[in-house]
């Protein structure tokens, strides 16, 4: 099993409402979890976010509080509802309506990896993935929420920034017309996760630090921006897809030579970001 659920690393002073998260990019395939997978030690790490939490770490250095994930989103989707079970997978779980996460097989416990390869030879028991759940997704998510209940009780007004990564062809679909390629799509359910002000906010960010952003698709968010965002209470959420070519080799899995200068130019993006709420930047709530 995964050592940890999570890791948090939080700012000297917190001086920022803003909480940055990376649910995706846990890593500690244990030697259990890799002998139950029919998937070798490099295939199973295909739907990983990998290095997301190290373009992101910085945010403690400008007064935000940064989450990430210790187990693996092949072992436990922290970005599915606890209650998100795959019937093909888990035995004895009924199926229940149409959800179409986890009839892809991306339910809480995943079933697939990135290009629907199957994670398992047979099913697992619900003992099993209530395991998971317990030791991994409900410590994620309370301390997720603690944090977030913290900046909101400091500063009257919180947001979190849920940082993910994306193939680069995800977004093939969208590019139609010679418009340029976005390189970060920016996911708020179409305004029902953040007010437009927070949401301009960042946009600005990445666009003054030179990135081509558009918002809500393909990614709008899932179920981290659902269950989160609720602006109507000063709490906001934004999720984040960044395209993995720009920092890495994806069929390596290793960072590219451009890893570094987009580290240095996301640093001033979360600078920006961590600014928000600060008193320069009053938010308005929907």
């Amino acid at each position: 099993m995964p050592v940890t659920a999570f890791d948090v690393f939080l700012p000297a002073a917190p001086s920022s409402c803003v909480v940055f998260a990376s649910p995706h990019s846990g890593r500690d395939y244990s030697w259990s979890f890799l002998r139950k997978t029919v998937l070798n030690e490099h295939v199973i790490r295909s739907s990983e976010d990998a290095f997301v939490d190290q373009l992101f770490e910085c945010a403690p250095q400008f007064g935000a509080a940064f989450i990430k994930a210790g187990a693996p989103r092949a072992f436990v989707d922290l970005n599915r509802a606890r209650d998100e079970l795959d019937p093909a997978l888990i035995e004895g779980v009924r199926r229940v309506g149409h959800n179409p996460r986890v009839a892809s097989g991306l339910g809480v416990i995943p079933r697939v990896v990135a290009n629907g390869r199957a994670i398992y030879r047979g099913k697992l028991t619900q003992h099993e993935a209530q395991e998971r759940i317990t030791r991994y997704w409900e410590p994620y998510h309370t301390k997720l929420q603690s944090l977030l209940d913290a900046a909101h009780n400091r500063h009257g007004q919180t947001v979190l920034i849920d940082c993910h990564s994306m193939p680069h062809e995800a977004v093939d679909s969208v590019v139609l017309g010679g418009m340029r390629r976005p390189d970060v799509v920016l996911g708020d359910r179409f305004g029902a996760a953040a007010s437009g002000d927070v949401v301009d906010r960042i946009e600005a960010a990445f666009v003054e630090a030179g990135f081509v952003v558009t918002r809500n698709t393909p990614f709008a968010g899932a179920y981290i921006t659902q269950a989160y965002g609720k602006p109507a209470k000063g709490q906001h959420a934004v999720q984040i897809e960044i395209d993995r070519s720009l920092y890495m080799n994806e069929q390596l899995i290793r960072p590219n030579g451009n890893f570094e200068a987009v580290q240095a130019a996301l640093r001033d993006v979360v600078k920006a970001v961590a600014l928000i709420g600060q008193g320069r930047i009053p938010l308005a709530a929907e």
